[in-house]
């Protein structure tokens, strides 16, 4: 039997009351099963939450541009991850047991004995203990640390500066005594305590002279051993770099005020819209017409909570004039940006054969917000290229051929004097001015072999001079033309070479060294007569009131002059 209007059911069900087997007989019976009587308003359950909350968040716009953000960040800091790694795991030299023993740079720790040889960088910050230089000096370049690209001259620890050897350095038995981590740079107070079996121990005092910093990059010295005692985030490097707050750019503030603008266009229209409805809704008629009859609960509901629920519904309502894409923007502008720094061919160093990496997108940011650039000095921001141009000795002036760092600029090679002094006197003067310029100094001179000077002179080979002041360089190379050759200092000795070709060499008792606040430098030397001599140099205004004899008007005028023309 079929019913009425049978033929046009599109889908059908059987309900068997009381859960009853169908009776015999029953065609096409196919068991159904049914949903129990629960109600579930719920979207999400344990299982499906993350992918359908992804889902459903991703279908508004506003959600994708902040994932674009979140995508740009990941990956730059992936890049740091990668760089990280790349320093972590690079190689280091440390002694065990008398020999050199290869390790990963994150598996150093505090008291190993680091070898690091010329041109590498120092891989935590160690005490100097020795090196390959008879004088137990280092030279090193700071430019990673605070821009200075002069190289600094380091001294080894007084009684550890003649173990040469990995076997020597490694009977070493002694003990470090120093400050707690700390970011500054220039300063350091420690202390060496140096065992011996039948002796008392030698305490020696520790200064920023005798520690190399992790960043710093070892120059013209063969191989250097020292002892960590500062590794990792204790670094101060590490130290440096976390303590800097980040630096707002104009871009972002000027966007932070803007987006606070918007914000309290946003709070005024929300709270206009919520004191018109009420307004609207004062009258009984307005506030519940046939079509929205208010239920019992909502005509008891609180009057603040309810005005509060509108407030916060006009905020959603209105919440499009919040710019959410501007950041996305502005973050998108910044990371591809980034890229063309890694893309200018003047920024490609040829020397190193590398250009500039860019390891965060707020680089062209950071470079943009700098409006005033001071410099103290020359080397800042320039080559650091001196030029020995000429002397005034006694209100005579010397002029020679321009020379830079052992480069002759100009095709003259003759010296022309100026006023030259004629008598006897001025000339042993004039030859004491060039021995206190070839000897007041900190200059050391590295060779290309192990050979003696005077073999190299012959050869027609020249030495380098190395300086942590290019100033020092220019004026030794400078005399050098007018006759007056520094040739080495060894066993405390300095030796220079004089216009006759003859050898001097004078003990060297006491440096002292330039600084900030003497704005001199003074060397005490003995020479071969016995005469204890003290050689001077320094600013102007700190040697001209110590002068107490000599032309001073006619160099102070000649000093001025050549201020006015540089």
């Amino acid at each position: 039997m079929q019913c009425v209007g049978e033929e046009n059911w599109v889908d059908s069900r059987t309900v068997y009351i009381g859960h009853r087997e169908p009776p015999p007989g029953t065609d096409a019976y196919i068991v159904q099963k049914y949903p129990d009587n629960r109600i579930v308003s719920s979207k999400y359950t344990f299982w499906n939450f993350i992918p359908k909350n992804l889902f459903e968040q991703f279908r508004r716009i506003a959600n994708f541009y902040f994932l674009i953000i979140f995508l740009v960040q990941g990956y730059e800091d992936w890049l740091r991850h990668k760089a990280d790694n790349a320093v972590n795991n690079c190689p280091v030299h440390v002694i065990q047991d008398g020999k050199v023993v290869q390790k990963q740079s994150r598996k150093l720790q505090v008291g190993d004995i680091v070898m690091t040889k010329e041109n590498e960088t120092f891989p935590c910050d160690m005490v100097f203990l020795s090196s390959s230089s008879d004088d137990g000096t280092c030279f090193v370049t700071t430019a990673s640390l605070d821009g200075e690209s002069s190289t600094k001259t380091y001294q080894a620890v007084q009684d550890t500066k003649a173990l040469r050897t990995e076997a020597e350095v490694d009977t070493l038995n002694a003990s470090i005594e120093c400050e707690q981590p700390q970011p500054d740079l220039y300063n350091f107070v420690g202390r060496i305590n140096i065992y011996h079996e039948t002796e008392e121990p030698i305490a020696r005092p520790l200064g920023s002279e005798n520690v190399l910093l992790r960043g710093a990059t070892l120059k013209n010295t063969q191989s250097i051993y020292g002892v960590a005692i500062y590794t990792g985030m204790e670094t101060k490097m590490a130290l440096n770099y976390q303590s800097k707050s980040q630096k707002r750019s104009a871009v972002e503030k000027s966007m932070n005020m803007f987006l606070i603008v918007y914000l309290c266009i946003l709070i005024s229209k929300a709270l206009i819209t919520t004191i018109l409805k009420y307004l609207w809704q004062s009258d009984s008629v307005r506030d519940e017409p046939w079509f929205n009859i208010k239920t019992q609960a909502e005509r008891q509901r609180n009057k603040f909570l309810s005005s509060f629920t509108d407030f916060l519904a006009f905020m959603v309502l209105f919440n499009y004039i919040i710019p959410v894409s501007m950041y996305v923007t502005v973050e998108m502008q910044k990371f591809l940006g980034s890229y063309f720094i890694s893309w200018d061919e003047e920024m490609f160093d040829d020397e190193i054969c590398e250009g500039p990496i860019v390891n965060t997108s707020d680089l062209n940011e950071e470079l943009g917000q700098v409006e005033y650039v001071f410099t103290d000095k020359t080397g800042t921001l320039t080559e650091n290229n001196m030029e020995f141009i000429e002397c005034c000795i006694d209100g005579h002036v010397h002029v020679q051929h321009s020379i830079s760092n052992g480069q002759s600029f100009y095709s003259n090679a003759a010296i022309d004097f100026i006023d030259a002094p004629t008598g006897i006197a001025d000339q042993e003067r004039k030859e004491l001015f060039f021995r206190a310029l070839c000897l007041c100094h900190t200059v050391q001179v590295k060779r290309e072999d192990e050979t003696d000077y005077q073999k190299q002179h012959q050869d027609g080979r020249s030495s380098v001079y190395i300086s942590s002041s290019p100033d020092e360089i220019a004026l030794v190379e400078g005399v050098k033309r007018l006759g007056f050759t520094f040739l080495q200092v060894k066993d405390n000795f300095m030796e220079l070479e004089n216009p006759e070709a003859e050898i001097e060499r004078y003990e060297l008792l006491q440096i002292l060294n330039f600084d900030s606040v003497r704005r001199r430098m003074s060397v005490i030397v003995r020479s071969v007569t016995g005469e204890i001599i003290l050689f001077c140099k320094g600013a102007d205004l700190s040697i001209f009131p110590r002068v107490k004899a000599g032309k001073l008007d006619l160099v102070r005028q000649r000093v001025q002059q050549n201020a006015v023309v540089c």
